[in-house]
Protein backbone atom coordinates (compact mmCIF):
# COMPACT_ATOMS: atom_id res chain seq x y z
CA UNK A 1 0.00 0.00 0.00
CA UNK A 2 0.98 3.47 -1.05
CA UNK A 3 0.70 6.03 1.59
CA UNK A 4 -1.15 8.14 -0.28
CA UNK A 5 -4.28 6.04 0.56
CA UNK A 6 -6.94 6.51 3.64
CA UNK A 7 -6.98 3.81 6.14
CA UNK A 8 -10.09 3.73 8.27
CA UNK A 9 -9.61 2.64 11.77
CA UNK A 10 -12.15 1.23 13.53
CA UNK A 11 -12.18 1.65 17.57
CA UNK A 12 -13.79 -0.86 19.21
CA UNK A 13 -14.15 -0.69 23.27
CA UNK A 14 -12.72 -3.90 24.28
CA UNK A 15 -13.80 -6.64 26.82
CA UNK A 16 -12.47 -9.40 29.01
CA UNK A 17 -14.94 -11.45 27.59
CA UNK A 18 -13.20 -12.77 24.97
CA UNK A 19 -16.17 -13.93 22.75
CA UNK A 20 -17.00 -9.85 22.37
CA UNK A 21 -13.84 -8.79 21.50
CA UNK A 22 -14.06 -11.77 18.63
CA UNK A 23 -17.39 -10.63 17.56
CA UNK A 24 -16.34 -6.92 17.12
CA UNK A 25 -13.08 -8.95 14.79
CA UNK A 26 -15.85 -10.82 12.84
CA UNK A 27 -17.94 -7.57 12.54
CA UNK A 28 -14.58 -5.65 11.53
CA UNK A 29 -14.37 -8.70 8.62
CA UNK A 30 -18.01 -8.27 7.63
CA UNK A 31 -17.81 -4.53 6.77
CA UNK A 32 -14.52 -4.91 4.73
CA UNK A 33 -16.15 -7.52 2.90
CA UNK A 34 -19.22 -4.85 2.30
CA UNK A 35 -16.75 -2.26 1.33
CA UNK A 36 -13.58 -3.93 -0.39
CA UNK A 37 -12.71 -0.31 -1.90
CA UNK A 38 -11.87 0.90 2.01
CA UNK A 39 -8.67 0.18 3.97
CA UNK A 40 -10.18 -0.87 7.52
CA UNK A 41 -8.18 -2.12 10.70
CA UNK A 42 -9.57 -2.45 13.75
CA UNK A 43 -7.95 -1.47 17.32
CA UNK A 44 -9.49 -1.68 20.60
CA UNK A 45 -9.36 0.94 23.95
CA UNK A 46 -9.01 -1.81 25.76
CA UNK A 47 -8.65 -5.12 27.39
CA UNK A 48 -7.34 -6.28 23.53
CA UNK A 49 -3.84 -6.86 22.17
CA UNK A 50 -4.05 -4.68 19.73
CA UNK A 51 -4.96 -1.24 21.32
CA UNK A 52 -5.39 2.04 20.03
CA UNK A 53 -1.76 3.50 20.13
CA UNK A 54 -0.65 0.89 18.36
CA UNK A 55 -3.72 0.74 15.74
CA UNK A 56 -2.92 4.87 15.24
CA UNK A 57 0.83 3.86 14.22
CA UNK A 58 0.00 1.24 12.54
CA UNK A 59 -2.46 3.07 9.99
CA UNK A 60 -0.03 6.31 9.83
CA UNK A 61 2.97 3.92 8.33
CA UNK A 62 0.74 2.79 5.76
CA UNK A 63 -1.48 6.06 4.84
CA UNK A 64 -1.39 9.57 4.56
CA UNK A 65 -4.39 9.80 6.07
CA UNK A 66 -6.33 8.18 9.01
CA UNK A 67 -10.08 8.30 9.48
CA UNK A 68 -10.46 7.14 12.83
CA UNK A 69 -13.73 5.81 13.54
CA UNK A 70 -15.11 4.81 17.36
CA UNK A 71 -17.30 1.69 16.88
CA UNK A 72 -19.30 3.41 20.59
CA UNK A 73 -23.03 4.69 20.61
CA UNK A 74 -22.94 7.13 22.77
CA UNK A 75 -20.24 10.23 23.13
CA UNK A 76 -18.93 10.10 26.83
CA UNK A 77 -15.35 9.82 28.49
CA UNK A 78 -13.50 7.65 25.49
CA UNK A 79 -15.06 9.91 22.25
CA UNK A 80 -14.97 13.27 24.00
CA UNK A 81 -11.62 12.90 25.37
CA UNK A 82 -9.76 9.75 25.42
CA UNK A 83 -9.54 8.84 21.55
CA UNK A 84 -8.74 12.83 20.74
CA UNK A 85 -5.84 12.61 23.40
CA UNK A 86 -4.63 9.23 21.25
CA UNK A 87 -5.15 11.00 18.27
CA UNK A 88 -3.30 14.47 19.38
CA UNK A 89 -0.35 12.27 20.46
CA UNK A 90 -0.37 10.00 17.14
CA UNK A 91 -0.08 13.39 15.12
CA UNK A 92 2.65 14.62 16.99
CA UNK A 93 4.83 11.20 16.44
CA UNK A 94 3.26 11.20 12.40
CA UNK A 95 3.69 14.81 11.95
CA UNK A 96 3.15 13.94 8.18
CA UNK A 97 -0.18 11.80 8.16
CA UNK A 98 -3.67 13.38 8.60
CA UNK A 99 -5.62 11.64 11.23
CA UNK A 100 -9.17 12.52 10.87
CA UNK A 101 -12.01 12.01 13.59
CA UNK A 102 -15.25 10.68 12.32
CA UNK A 103 -18.53 10.80 14.36
CA UNK A 104 -19.27 7.50 16.85
CA UNK A 105 -22.72 6.31 15.91
CA UNK A 106 -25.06 8.09 18.02
CA UNK A 107 -28.71 7.65 18.79
CA UNK A 108 -30.01 8.18 15.05
CA UNK A 109 -33.44 6.65 13.81
CA UNK A 110 -31.12 3.83 12.78
CA UNK A 111 -30.54 2.86 16.01
CA UNK A 112 -34.39 2.92 16.85
CA UNK A 113 -35.47 0.78 14.18
CA UNK A 114 -33.09 -1.99 15.56
CA UNK A 115 -34.65 -1.31 18.83
CA UNK A 116 -38.13 -1.70 17.10
CA UNK A 117 -37.52 -4.97 15.89
CA UNK A 118 -35.56 -6.00 19.10
CA UNK A 119 -38.59 -5.38 21.21
CA UNK A 120 -40.76 -7.15 18.08
CA UNK A 121 -38.74 -9.82 17.74
CA UNK A 122 -38.81 -10.05 21.90
CA UNK A 123 -42.83 -9.61 22.34
CA UNK A 124 -43.05 -12.37 19.01
CA UNK A 125 -41.09 -14.93 21.56
CA UNK A 126 -43.89 -14.37 24.49
CA UNK A 127 -46.64 -14.45 22.00
CA UNK A 128 -47.25 -11.35 21.60
CA UNK A 129 -48.81 -10.00 24.78
CA UNK A 130 -51.13 -6.98 25.37
CA UNK A 131 -48.49 -4.18 24.86
CA UNK A 132 -50.56 -2.20 27.31
CA UNK A 133 -50.02 -4.21 30.34
CA UNK A 134 -45.63 -5.08 28.66
CA UNK A 135 -43.67 -2.54 29.98
CA UNK A 136 -39.92 -1.71 28.29
CA UNK A 137 -36.84 -1.16 29.96
CA UNK A 138 -33.75 -0.32 27.77
CA UNK A 139 -30.75 -1.07 29.51
CA UNK A 140 -27.69 0.74 28.73
CA UNK A 141 -24.01 1.01 29.95
CA UNK A 142 -24.69 4.28 32.01
CA UNK A 143 -21.75 7.04 32.12
CA UNK A 144 -21.21 9.57 34.57
CA UNK A 145 -21.45 12.47 31.24
CA UNK A 146 -25.22 13.21 31.42
CA UNK A 147 -25.65 13.78 27.80
CA UNK A 148 -24.37 10.27 26.70
CA UNK A 149 -27.19 9.37 29.40
CA UNK A 150 -29.33 11.70 27.59
CA UNK A 151 -28.98 9.58 24.68
CA UNK A 152 -30.18 6.59 25.98
CA UNK A 153 -33.61 8.81 27.27
CA UNK A 154 -33.95 10.16 24.00
CA UNK A 155 -34.27 6.65 21.98
CA UNK A 156 -36.96 5.24 25.12
CA UNK A 157 -38.64 8.45 24.18
CA UNK A 158 -38.61 7.31 20.81
CA UNK A 159 -39.70 3.87 21.30
CA UNK A 160 -42.59 4.89 23.45
CA UNK A 161 -43.46 7.13 20.87
CA UNK A 162 -43.09 4.84 17.98
CA UNK A 163 -45.10 2.02 19.76
CA UNK A 164 -48.10 1.10 21.73
CA UNK A 165 -46.70 0.22 25.61
CA UNK A 166 -47.97 2.47 28.09
CA UNK A 167 -44.49 2.28 29.90
CA UNK A 168 -41.10 2.44 28.59
CA UNK A 169 -38.14 3.59 31.07
CA UNK A 170 -34.44 3.71 30.93
CA UNK A 171 -32.10 1.37 33.16
CA UNK A 172 -28.06 1.54 33.42
CA UNK A 173 -25.98 -1.60 34.67
CA UNK A 174 -23.59 0.79 36.40
CA UNK A 175 -21.84 4.26 37.13
CA UNK A 176 -25.27 6.01 37.36
CA UNK A 177 -28.85 5.05 38.26
CA UNK A 178 -31.78 3.47 38.24
CA UNK A 179 -30.73 0.08 38.12
CA UNK A 180 -32.13 -2.62 36.14
CA UNK A 181 -33.78 -4.13 39.62
CA UNK A 182 -35.55 -1.27 40.77
CA UNK A 183 -37.06 -0.20 37.61
CA UNK A 184 -38.53 -3.36 36.96
CA UNK A 185 -39.70 -3.60 40.52
CA UNK A 186 -41.39 -0.11 39.69
CA UNK A 187 -43.24 -1.46 36.50
CA UNK A 188 -44.56 -4.35 38.50
CA UNK A 189 -46.09 -2.38 41.28
CA UNK A 190 -47.87 -0.69 38.30
CA UNK A 191 -49.33 -3.91 37.31
CA UNK A 192 -47.48 -4.71 34.40
CA UNK A 193 -47.54 -8.13 33.67
CA UNK A 194 -44.90 -8.51 31.70
CA UNK A 195 -41.70 -6.70 31.26
CA UNK A 196 -39.11 -6.60 28.16
CA UNK A 197 -35.50 -5.98 28.79
CA UNK A 198 -33.77 -4.54 25.47
CA UNK A 199 -29.93 -3.73 26.31
CA UNK A 200 -28.65 -1.03 24.72
CA UNK A 201 -25.39 -2.38 23.52
CA UNK A 202 -23.26 -3.44 20.18
CA UNK A 203 -21.50 -7.13 21.07
CA UNK A 204 -21.39 -9.37 23.84
CA UNK A 205 -19.30 -8.94 27.01
CA UNK A 206 -18.76 -9.42 30.61
CA UNK A 207 -21.87 -6.92 30.87
CA UNK A 208 -24.36 -8.78 28.21
CA UNK A 209 -23.25 -11.77 30.40
CA UNK A 210 -24.32 -10.26 33.84
CA UNK A 211 -27.54 -8.67 32.54
CA UNK A 212 -28.31 -11.98 31.75
CA UNK A 213 -28.02 -13.75 34.82
CA UNK A 214 -29.93 -10.43 36.31
CA UNK A 215 -33.36 -11.42 34.14
CA UNK A 216 -33.01 -14.57 35.41
CA UNK A 217 -33.05 -13.25 38.97
CA UNK A 218 -35.97 -11.17 38.23
CA UNK A 219 -37.97 -13.68 36.84
CA UNK A 220 -37.25 -16.22 39.99
CA UNK A 221 -38.10 -13.11 42.50
CA UNK A 222 -41.39 -12.65 40.29
CA UNK A 223 -42.94 -15.87 39.08
CA UNK A 224 -46.10 -14.25 38.15
CA UNK A 225 -44.23 -12.09 35.79
CA UNK A 226 -42.92 -12.58 32.50
CA UNK A 227 -39.60 -11.09 31.57
CA UNK A 228 -38.80 -10.65 27.93
CA UNK A 229 -34.98 -10.42 26.96
CA UNK A 230 -33.40 -9.62 23.52
CA UNK A 231 -30.25 -9.48 22.14
CA UNK A 232 -27.72 -6.49 21.81
CA UNK A 233 -27.37 -5.15 18.21
CA UNK A 234 -24.64 -7.18 17.15
CA UNK A 235 -24.28 -7.21 13.17
CA UNK A 236 -27.46 -5.25 12.13
CA UNK A 237 -27.46 -3.76 8.89
CA UNK A 238 -27.81 -0.39 10.42
CA UNK A 239 -24.91 -0.22 12.13
CA UNK A 240 -22.80 -0.99 8.73
CA UNK A 241 -24.80 1.56 7.31
CA UNK A 242 -24.07 3.97 9.69
CA UNK A 243 -20.44 2.95 10.09
CA UNK A 244 -20.33 3.80 5.93
CA UNK A 245 -22.34 7.30 7.11
CA UNK A 246 -19.30 8.45 9.13
CA UNK A 247 -16.66 7.31 6.34
CA UNK A 248 -18.23 9.49 3.53
CA UNK A 249 -18.73 11.95 6.32
CA UNK A 250 -14.94 12.30 6.63
CA UNK A 251 -13.65 12.09 3.21
CA UNK A 252 -16.39 15.57 3.21
CA UNK A 253 -13.79 17.11 5.06
CA UNK A 254 -12.08 17.14 8.25
CA UNK A 255 -14.00 20.57 8.77
CA UNK A 256 -17.14 19.38 8.38
CA UNK A 257 -16.77 16.69 10.73
CA UNK A 258 -15.31 18.49 13.31
CA UNK A 259 -18.41 20.61 13.09
CA UNK A 260 -20.99 17.43 13.40
CA UNK A 261 -19.01 16.30 16.45
CA UNK A 262 -19.10 16.97 19.89
CA UNK A 263 -15.74 16.77 20.62
CA UNK A 264 -11.74 16.90 19.24
CA UNK A 265 -11.15 19.76 21.48
CA UNK A 266 -14.56 20.07 22.92
CA UNK A 267 -15.56 22.15 25.67
CA UNK A 268 -16.09 19.09 28.00
CA UNK A 269 -12.04 17.85 27.44
CA UNK A 270 -11.14 21.61 27.73
CA UNK A 271 -12.92 21.82 31.09
CA UNK A 272 -12.29 18.71 32.47
CA UNK A 273 -8.44 19.65 31.82
CA UNK A 274 -8.50 23.22 33.26
CA UNK A 275 -9.96 21.24 36.51
CA UNK A 276 -7.89 18.39 37.13
CA UNK A 277 -4.83 18.60 33.90
CA UNK A 278 -5.89 15.00 33.35
CA UNK A 279 -9.22 12.50 32.91
CA UNK A 280 -10.17 9.62 35.08
CA UNK A 281 -12.77 7.10 33.57
CA UNK A 282 -14.35 4.89 35.37
CA UNK A 283 -15.88 1.90 34.20
CA UNK A 284 -18.31 -1.15 36.08
CA UNK A 285 -17.01 -4.23 34.00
Amino acid sequence: MNKNDTTILLVGHGSRNREGNSEIEQFAAQWRKKNPELHIVLCFIEFAEVLLDAGLDMAAQSSSKVVVIPLILNAAGHVKMEIPEHIEQARQRHPETEFIFARHLGAPDAILAILKRRLQQTMLALDMPDPKTTSVILLARGSSDRIANGEVAKMARWLYEESDHDLVEIAFTGITHPRLEGVAQHQITRGMGQVMVLPYYLFNGTLIERIKRQVIHLQQHYPTVRFGHSKYFGFEPEIFELLNERVAEAQAGEDAVKRMMECDGCNYRQQAHDSHGHHHHHHDH
